[in-house]
C-alpha cells in the first residue's frame, strides 16, 4: 500500500507560478525523511496528503482511496509543525479526545490513547497535564494523537524543530520504534539532514517544486563530492542536490 501523488498542481493565491506543477510521487511503507530548502514545497506536499488542502488539478490516493473521502482521512494522519497543548487535559485526554474527533466511540478512544501513548514511550507521563510535558514530549504527543484512530500513513511537519540535541534523537528512537512495529508508512520533512540518521528507510529531497532525489540513505550520502569528510556527507549531499536544482530550474526558466 501506497500513498500516491499524480500529476499534481497546487498554487497559492497571490503566486505566479505553482509551488508544485505536475507533480508525481509515491510514499511507500517506513521512513522516508523530506529534505528541501525553504520554499521547496515540503509543508505543501504534507498539507495536501493529507486533504488539509486540495490540488487545483491531479489526484492523492492512499491504496486506491481518494484523498476527497472520509475513508481516506481514517488512514492518513497530518501533524502540523506547532502541536497545541489543550488546557486542562492530561497527555491521554488530549489523545482520546483526537481520536474521538477521527469518529472513534469515547471507549475505544480512551482504551487506544493509552496504546498509542505507550508506542511512543509516553505511557508513563499519560496522566500528566500536557501543560506540564516538554517540547519534545509534546511533540510526541501529536504522534501519539496521529496513531490513536489506526491511520497507516503519518505525515510529520519538521517534527523536531526547536528540540535540542537529546531531545531529536529520544524523537528519532521513538519514531524508529514505531516504524519498526510494521505497517507504518511515515513521510517527515525537516532541516535537519541528521534526521535521516539511521532509523530512515528512505531520503527525497524537494527543490524547487521538484523531486532532485528519491532513494536509500545509502546512496543520498553517495551524492556527496569526492574527499569530503564522513562526518560531513550528509550536509554534503544535500547541498550538492539542492544547488543541483536550483541551476536546473534556472536553465529552464532561461530556455
Amino acid at each position: 500500500m501506497s500513498l500516491t501523488f499524480t500529476d499534481c498542481t497546487y498554487r497559492y493565491k497571490r503566486r505566479n507560478r505553482p509551488v508544485l506543477a505536475d507533480f508525481s510521487y509515491e510514499l511507500r511503507e517506513g521512513l522516508t525523511v523530506l529534505l528541501g530548502p525553504n520554499g521547496a514545497g515540503k509543508s505543501t506536499l504534507l498539507r495536501l496528503g493529507a486533504s488539509v488542502i486540495r490540488p487545483q488539478s491531479g489526484r492523492i490516493s492512499w491504496d486506491a482511496i481518494a484523498s476527497t473521502t472520509r475513508e481516506y482521512r481514517r488512514h492518513v494522519s497530518w501533524m502540523p509543525q506547532q502541536i497545541t497543548a489543550m488546557a486542562g487535559l492530561t497527555a491521554r485526554e488530549q489523545v482520546a479526545y483526537t481520536g474521538w474527533l477521527k469518529g472513534m466511540n469515547r471507549g475505544d478512544a480512551w482504551d487506544r490513547a493509552l496504546e498509542a501513548l505507550t508506542r511512543v514511550g509516553l505511557r508513563d507521563r499519560a496522566g500528566d497535564r500536557v501543560k506540564t510535558l516538554s517540547g519534545g514530549q509534546l511533540r510526541r504527543v501529536g504522534v501519539a494523537a496521529a496513531l490513536v484512530h489506526g491511520s497507516r500513513v503519518l505525515l510529520l511537519d519538521e517534527p523536531t524543530a526547536g528540540m535540542d540535541p537529546t531531545q531529536r534523537r529520544v524523537f528519532r528512537d521513538m519514531l524508529g520504534t514505531a516504524v519498526g512495529a510494521g505497517g507504518l508508512s511515515v513521510l517527515m520533512s525537516t532541516h535537519d539532514v541528521a534526521d535521516l540518521a539511521g532509523e530512515a528507510d528512505r531520503v527525497t529531497v524537494l527543490s524547487e517544486g521538484h523531486i532532485r532525489f528519491d532513494g536509500t540513505p545509502h546512496h543520498f550520502l553517495a551524492q556527496a563530492p569526492a574527499g569530503t569528510p564522513d562526518s560531513r556527507h550528509a550536509e554534503a549531499a544535500y547541498t550538492a542536490l539542492t544547488l543541483r536544482g536550483r541551476a536546473d530550474q534556472q536553465d529552464a526558466w532561461v530556455h
